[in-house]
């Protein structure tokens, strides 16, 4: 092979790893942020169970 070609192939593979690693990076992060919902809304409601 060529070393141009060698390179090219390296090059995109790498993209391809970033790619792949911010997607589980995004994928977490929503994740994270809908169990903050969930347990905001869970100690909402024990307040309010609470006042009354």
């Amino acid at each position: 092979m060529k070393k141009q070609t060698v390179a090219t192939v390296s090059v995109i593979l790498i993209a391809l790893a970033t790619l792949s690693a911010c997607g589980n990076t995004i994928r977490g992060i929503g994740q994270d942020t809908a169990n903050t919902v969930n347990a905001t809304q869970s100690a909402g409601k024990k307040v309010a169970n609470a006042a009354n």
